[in-house]
């Protein structure tokens, strides 16, 4: 009896000199704390009510514990009332479950806390939409109600890991010698392909701030003001349509420049901790290391995209020169783009005749229509008949039977297999190809799972051929490094020899997701003015547009380089989504909306009057 006595005041003690909201979180109970008086707080989760008890599973940042309130118990009934999602505190005993009642699934099912004090610190009115279970619910009722949808277990880890993601990129950066600066979020406005979101000022009337696409021309100065290798967490900013793997508005992303180095070096600092990342966070899958590297020709050729998923097997092969005699193939249609110089590019699916009906080679062809908005995609399904492969499909029903056999024994496919063409001019040709080498790999499950595969993407070209304006332009990036430097832009007298010319200019790609773009950049002023002449642009426009950074590359600038990898993207391919938003905090949706906060919104008269501004009525159409 002296025993009990003592265990009660030592519970009393423990009570009395508590914290107000809890002792642990819901995740920190364990076996070894039975006996122990605890308080947690949290959100009520979900609630059972049995013959004789309450359950009640309670949720906080951290897990859930299960918390009985006993049926004798004078707070039973305003517990069995609170509402799901009210913020609740508990103090109670942690007891152990029977062994039947254990729940491996949770990190506490081994106890449970018995209620002998019950708070209510908020009650929840009724839910716009579910926490529990997560259930697909509408996105608009998602973003408007954000913090609600942020309750939700898939979610909040998904916000967790790309908290943990950030750190662990910031640290293994300072690990090999890179030092952060934060760039400036009001600049100036900067013709880098995407438009910007400007910000009128109120002290200069009539002139506009621009929030930054990204830091560009700030880092490549840091450079030149001596600092050696920088880094950044960067936001950046850009008014562009939202996609799967874009946010419209804002994004992050690791931003990077060094000075004194080559592409190798860039190579050789970001190659470990983009492999380190994803291994600390791959939960059982693989990354493949060393990460190789493929130049933009051959991707384009290979996988007709300059981001190619390297998990999917399928390869693109030209064989425009097996169409180009109609006697041959009797198939005019491959024959009359051919001979106009345009290309049939041959996507292989591997084992499709044998696993699939012919619906599903229809089917392609009405995506290519629909979807891709292109004439169509020719296929041909391959059997065999007496000893030899042939076709009953009219892109391959009329070869003569050596010249089909040579077509398909370059491109190693037997009976059984499937093969799709796309044809028309080069560039479009392939585009349709990539798209259908991606679209036929998942239909067939052959991409590669649990393993994330990068790729570098090198030797872009300096300059492509702008069809609308009829003139040489630049491809990637500006401020980039032609390959040769000067001599090579000298010796490019011709729009063949100038769409020739490759950049110090890479991607880094991972499962088909382009991460990052960086590059070598052109720290010489004399060879900036030679490439944008080249690009149709004179002196002053580089001179004007680009004056900080032609100006201070006159007064001495190191050779230097970076890349940016997306954290968005970063960590949507760690979580396994599909949509950027399900890792950002607070996303718009498709039309640039903040919901939560009803963003963007009308401002008063006086705010405008303020920054000089007068609104334009929009025109509606006729």
């Amino acid at each position: 009896m002296a025993l009990r006595a003592r265990d009660v005041f030592r519970h009393f003690v423990r009570f009395m000199t508590m914290h107000d909201y809890r002792s642990h979180t819901c995740n920190a109970l364990r076996s070894d704390h039975v006996g122990l008086t605890a308080r947690l707080s949290g959100w009520v989760h979900r609630k059972r009510e049995h013959a004789n008890a309450l359950f009640i599973d309670l949720r906080d940042h951290y897990g859930i514990t299960q918390v009985i309130v006993h049926a004798d118990a004078d707070f039973y009934e305003t517990a069995k009332r609170v509402p799901s999602e009210s913020v609740i505190t508990v103090t109670g005993t942690v007891v152990a479950r029977d062994a039947d009642a254990q729940n491996d699934k949770l990190a506490t099912g081994d106890i449970e806390l018995h209620a002998d004090v019950f708070v209510v610190e908020s009650a929840a009115e009724s839910l716009p939409l579910p926490v529990f279970g997560e259930p697909d619910y509408p996105e608009d009722i998602r973003l408007t109600h954000r913090y609600l949808d942020l309750r939700r277990e898939t979610l909040h880890k998904n916000i967790l890991l790309r908290g943990q993601v950030i750190n662990s990129l910031r640290r293994r950066m300072i690990d090999q010698g890179f030092t952060e600066f934060q760039t400036p979020i009001l600049t100036a406005s900067s013709p880098e392909g995407a438009r910007d979101f400007l910000v009128p000022s109120r002290l200069n009337p009539g002139k506009f701030y621009a929030l930054p696409q990204a830091p560009q021309q700030f880092k490549q100065l840091i450079m030149v003001a001596g600092f050696d290798r920088y880094f950044q967490i960067a936001p950046c900013f850009r008014d562009e349509d939202a996609r799967a793997d874009r946010s419209p508005g804002e994004f992050y992303q690791l931003d990077v420049e060094m000075s004194f180095v080559t592409q190798e070096d860039v190579f050789g600092a970001i190659e470990p901790v983009m492999a380190g990342v994803f291994e600390e966070f791959a939960d059982g899958r693989k990354v493949e290391t060393p990460f190789p590297r493929i130049p933009y020709r051959e991707a384009m050729s290979k996988y007709g995209s300059d981001k190619p998923d390297l998990r999917n097997p399928i390869l693109l092969k030209d064989v425009s020169d097996y169409f180009t005699d109609e006697s041959k193939t009797g198939f005019g249609i491959f024959a009359k783009i051919t001979g106009s110089g345009g290309k049939v590019i041959a996507i292989p699916a591997p084992g499709a005749t044998d696993s699939q009906s012919r619906k599903f080679f229809d089917s392609l062809d009405k995506w290519a229509k629909k979807e891709m908005q292109a004439p169509g995609l020719g296929y041909a399904r391959l059997r065999e008949e007496d000893g030899a492969v042939v076709s009953q499909d009219p892109a391959l029903k009329n070869f003569d039977p050596a010249h089909l056999k040579a077509l398909l024994d370059d491109m190693g496919l037997k009976a059984g297999d499937g093969v799709f063409f796309s044809a028309g001019k080069k560039d479009a040709a392939y585009k349709l190809a990539g798209a259908a080498r991606d679209k036929i790999g998942h239909d067939l499950g052959l991409i590669e799972e649990g393993i994330f595969k990068f790729c570098w993407i090198v030797d872009f070209p300096m300059y492509e051929w702008d069809e609308d304006n009829k003139k040489v332009e630049f491809s990637h990036n500006p401020f980039s490094m032609p390959q040769g430097g000067m001599a090579a832009l000298e010796a490019a007298d011709t729009v063949e020899k100038q769409l020739d010319l490759l950049a110090w200019q890479y991607d880094i790609v991972c499962n088909g997701v382009e991460l990052s773009s960086g590059a070598i950049r052109n720290h010489k002023p004399d060879i900036m003015y030679k490439a944008f002449e080249l690009a149709g642009y004179d002196k002053s426009v580089v001179d004007t547009e680009f004056a900080g950074m032609i100006n201070a590359f006159k007064y001495g600038a190191p050779p230097h380089g970076g890349i940016a990898p997306g954290v968005d993207r970063i960590v949507m391919l760690l979580a396994g989504v599909d949509t950027i938003r399900d890792v950002i905090l607070f996303p718009m949706n498709g039309q640039a909306q903040d919901l939560m906060m009803n963003a963007p919104a009308e401002v008063s008269k006086e705010q405008l009057k303020e920054l000089h501004l007068k609104l334009v009525p929009v025109e509606k159409d006729a």
